[in-house]
């Protein structure tokens, strides 16, 4: 790319713009293919640069999370991306010959996009994703508070899509923006897409060009008496927290029917959140509010700086303030707009008062945005309807949080994923939907909550039973007629004579064979490539993985490269937060060959799940691969190649399977299929793994009980997914060189103490997941465990005190001190290890959203043990 100029006087804004519209008159000639591609490129750097740009945009304002405006960078990015992956925009988008009918899709020119203080980034990569995608050229205005962290997402997003395509100056910014300077760009542009404040999208529309600008939220949440009380305070309070509550479309008020009021009042206080006494409500009023207009000072603050602020102190960990007020007129400063984690909350007698009172906070504050309602519509007959009459907003959403509802995709999926939504003419706004890449009517949405379809996934064929090896492999000739079997195992297990009972039967069968096993412990890219090589020079029509977790691993890698040796590593190890939106699609695997899976190791689970860990090697960092493509075809589960495991391995191994029953259980993602799965495996471990571990080989049951517990565990969390657990496990293994099941074995008990937090707001944002459940669901592991306990938090205890005495009699030490004792050198890598746990692939599906802080604390008291353990 050309030298930039900075865009800081009226002369270069009239430069940057005649560049931006020369790039358009060149970008609207382009094929939707081309468009596509750079559409691609776009949002991809825009996901990869998630992290270091929500950083930036929190150290740049003051304000929010910058883990959750890693989601929402995160969702500007991936969601969009798949949202309008298949949209045409360019030429013919429809005919109907017969009518004789045509439609032809054609860009607008120049997009002037205003983009606020409050999304810097993910608004910025969310309008030029849209102008990529539409064949626009876009001319940002950042807010000046904000400008750095806006021009860096919009720099991404650009220099991505010039390699890929795009001519240069199709995205440009004002780097100082000015109101002289900002005025230019209204006045030039062809259409103006405004995000902000209500004085801002006011001179939008005044500039005399078509503008798509918004209305301000003042959403009020109803509580109908059939409202599930804990669903409905739980979203509440994820939705209200959500970046410190500075999405438009969160709840700013909840409106009770009388019936539920106490309840409500109740689980809010049991989640950690703050009633205020009447002093305490008149403090907060005078310094939330100078001259009835909102104090600058608390929008995206966390709840306790609020309280200090105004003179009184809350815990830390206090999710949200609640002001309980009565009326819903303006001079009530709680029933307006607060963009902050404070929430207003009125008892109702009945729901027409619910209703009026609603009806009166969106007229002043939020008419066209956003309300919700909590009901269950079977029951609550006509008042839904007639909420959704009555309900002066474009958006009406069910049983939902509302800012992640109001937003799109999240917990529904009819509504468009957009940071812009519209207000129609009640917002004397010129669009009523989420903004996207085509506006037509001025409609209302009703989107009700739906729970994501969900899977189960298993291999094709499993066989099992002591000797069950041999019967096996004689179906890969006599009924799939396969000729050429690729091996991949480990030095140790060839040396050892164990893969001749493998290469024998392929021989008496007449099967042409190739072994590879220089596969080592915690396998490297080298080295599967290395494989791959051999694999393609062979041409095998059958692979055969045989061994532990590493073996396995390494196989599927290798399959997959000589499968499609296009395919780009650094593309499918990407993260991502749906596995069915991700932006990178996986190669469909098993047309050149069949994948078997042999375990002789009773852990991982690999020969029955969909994922591969593999270190890079130039990072040194474990990458968690994870697509249904590459689950095993066939798993051969034969208790005789487990009988001589030595007792570290079996003690390793046997705890990982331990904890992937545990967080598949919790998981977002459980399903009763899974369940059963998860606890019938951790029965089995619980009983058998220690005789297993004590007595090796001669205990034969022993050892096949616990084989086949880990394959329980395998399919389990081959559908329900792991949690943070893991992703600490990762990272904990690839900095300090530690194996995986041990990893996973020092931080067990932390994770399930974390996720048991009956106070935690900040559970994971999965639509089939309603509340915090961490606590009740340990609680039901330890009744099938048989551990006794009359409370929950009892039951909790002796669970943990469960797996603990395990971790003793198999000879796994207390402490990550007791394995890295270096103190200076872990507390010098801690920062980033805690980083890189968060991203891991496994963080999403973690019952409870943890921030890296979280991440943080959770790793020293690991190190540190009971000693100096602090709650997180």
């Amino acid at each position: 790319m050309t030298s930039y100029v900075p865009v800081d006087t009226l002369e270069k804004t009239e430069e940057a713009l005649a560049r931006v519209k020369a790039a358009q008159r060149i970008f609207s000639g382009y094929s939707q293919e081309k468009v596509d591609g750079i559409f691609l490129a776009g949002a991809r750097a825009a996901n990869r640069a998630r992290i270091p740009l929500a950083r930036l945009a929190a150290e740049e304002t003051g304000m929010g999370v910058m883990e959750d405006k890693v989601i929402k960078n995160h969702f500007a990015s991936e969601r969009v991306f798949n949202h309008y992956r298949r949209t045409v925009t360019c030429g013919l988008a429809e005919e109907d010959k017969a009518q004789g009918w045509r439609k032809y899709y054609e860009p607008l020119g120049v997009v002037a996009a205003i983009i606020p203080t409050t999304n810097p980034t993910s608004t910025a990569i969310f309008k030029a994703l849209l102008a990529l995608k539409t064949r626009n050229g876009l001319m940002i205005s950042p807010h000046p508070r904000a400008a750095r962290s806006t021009i860096e997402a919009a720099r991404v997003v650009l220099e991505a899509a010039v390699a890929a395509g795009a001519p240069e100056g199709i995205v440009g910014w004002i780097d100082k923006p000015a109101l002289e300077i900002s005025s230019l760009v209204l006045r030039e542009c062809d259409v103006i897409l405004a995000t902000g404040g209500a004085n801002m999208v006011k001179a939008a529309y005044s500039s005399g060009k078509p503008a798509l600008g918004v209305g301000a939220g003042n959403v009020p949440a109803l509580f109908d008496p059939t409202a599930d009380v804990l669903l409905a305070v739980n979203s509440v309070i994820l939705s209200k927290t959500f970046d410190n509550g500075m999405i438009c479309a969160s709840e700013q008020s909840v409106l009770i029917h009388e019936a539920l009021y106490d309840r409500a009042r109740a689980e809010f206080q049991r989640r950690g959140s703050w009633i205020l006494s009447p002093g305490e409500k008149e403090a907060l009023r005078a310094a939330m509010f100078v001259n009835g207009s909102l104090n600058a000072r608390v929008v995206g603050q966390k709840a306790h700086r609020i309280a200090a602020l105004a003179g009184f102190a809350v815990p830390e960990s206090t999710p949200i303030l609640i002001a309980e007020v009565e009326s819903p007129e303006p001079e009530e400063e709680f029933a307006k707009e607060k963009l902050s984690p404070v929430l207003a909350m009125y008892r109702a007698s009945d729901m027409d008062e619910a209703f009026r009172k609603a009806e009166r906070m969106i007229e002043h504050g939020g008419y066209g945005h956003t309300a919700a309602i909590y009901a269950d519509p079977l029951k609550a007959g006509d008042r839904l309807d007639e909420f959704i009459a009555r309900a002066g907003t474009c958006r009406v959403v069910v049983n939902t949080p509302s800012a992640h509802g109001g937003i799109g995709d999240l917990f529904n999926f009819k509504l468009r994923p957009s940071l812009t939504l519209g207000c129609g003419s009640r917002g004397n706004n010129s669009v009523s939907e989420n903004v996207g890449v085509e506006h037509l009517l001025n409609t209302k949405v009703v989107a009700e909550r739906r729970d994501n379809m969900l899977w189960f996934r298993v291999p094709e064929k499993i066989y099992l039973k002591r000797g069950c090896l041999q019967t096996a492999l004689e179906e890969l000739k006599d009924v799939l007629g396969k000729k050429r079997a690729f091996v991949a195992t480990d030095a140790f297990l060839y040396r050892s004579g164990m893969i001749r009972r493998i290469t024998d039967k392929l021989d008496e069968m007449g099967l042409e064979r190739e072994v590879f096993f220089d596969v080592e412990p915690d396998p490297t890219l080298s080295c599967a490539k290395r494989g791959a090589e051999r694999m393609t020079l062979f041409q095998p029509d059958c692979v055969i993985a045989v061994g532990g977790g590493s073996a396995m691993d390494a196989a599927k890698i290798m399959w997959l490269i000589y499968e499609s040796p296009e395919s780009s590593f650094s593309d499918l190890a990407e993260r991502f937060s749906d596995i069915r939106k991700r932006i990178n699609r996986f190669p469909v695997l098993g047309r050149k060959a069949y994948f078997v899976a042999v375990p002789t190791t009773s852990g991982t689970g690999s020969e029955v799940t969909p994922f591969a860990v593999i270190t890079d090697d130039e990072s040194g960092l474990k990458h968690p691969l994870a697509d249904y493509e590459l689950l095993p075809r066939m798993a051969i589960i034969d208790p005789d190649l487990h009988m001589s495991a030595p007792k570290g391995l079996t003690a390793n191994s046997g705890v990982d399977a331990v904890t992937h029953a545990l967080e598949a259980y919790v998981s977002v993602m459980a399903t009763e299929y899974t369940d059963a799965l998860c606890l019938q495996a951790l029965s089995l471990l619980f009983e058998y793994l220690p005789r297993a571990y004590e007595r090796g080989a001669e205990d034969p049951e022993a050892r096949e009980r616990v084989a086949n517990a880990a394959t329980l565990a395998g399919m389990a969390f081959a559908n329900a997914f792991l949690g943070v657990c893991h992703s600490m496990a990762h990272k904990l293994g690839a900095y300090h060189h530690l194996p995986h099941g041990l990893a996973n074995a020092l931080m067990i008990e932390e994770v399930v103490r974390f996720n048991a937090s009956e106070t935690t707001a900040r559970q994971t944002a999965f639509s089939q997941y309603p509340r915090p459940r961490g606590l009740e669901r340990y609680a039901e592991i330890a009744d099938r465990l048989r551990l006794g306990g009359d409370s929950l938090k009892e039951k909790l205890e002796r669970l943990l005190e469960a797996i603990a005495l395990l971790k003793e009699r198999v000879g796994i030490k207390e402490t990550i001190a007791d394995y890295v004792p270096n103190e200076a050198d872990f507390l010098a890598r801690l920062d980033s290890m805690s980083l890189d746990a968060f991203d891991d692939q496994c963080t999403g599906s973690n019952p409870r959203y943890p921030l890296i802080e979280e991440i943080k604390g959770m790793f020293l008291n690991a190190y540190y043990g009971k000693s100096r353990r602090k709650e997180i």
